[in-house]
């Protein structure tokens, strides 16, 4: 079990780390949004599953998928919210310019 925990725990460090270089390489904020929408829920998401290989099936993992739940619900919820915004407020989104 402490195998799949840490493998788990693995493959979210890599969804949040490549999640961090897509938001500082991507020139907008719209297209910033989609890494760290993206790659923050599945990261959490596989960090929360390896936290319930990690301390057993209890009281503990049925809070983490409450958890998890909400996440996944609220997640791009509040992404498309930013995006709504942003786009309300003006800013224009990034278009490559042709040389």
């Amino acid at each position: 079990m402490i195998i799949i925990a840490y493998l788990f725990f693995g493959i979210g460090l890599f969804f949040m780390i490549f999640g961090a270089l897509g938001i500082l390489r991507f020139p907008d904020l719209y297209t910033r949004l989609h890494p760290a929408g993206k790659a923050g829920t599945a990261g959490i998401l596989s960090i929360f599953i390896g936290l319930i290989f990690y301390s057993g099936f209890s009281f503990n993992s049925q809070r983490i998928i409450l958890i998890t739940l909400f996440i996944l619900i609220t997640s791009p919820v509040a992404t498309h919210a930013i995006a709504r915004g942003a786009m309300e407020s003006g800013i224009i989104p990034w278009e490559k310019k042709n040389k």
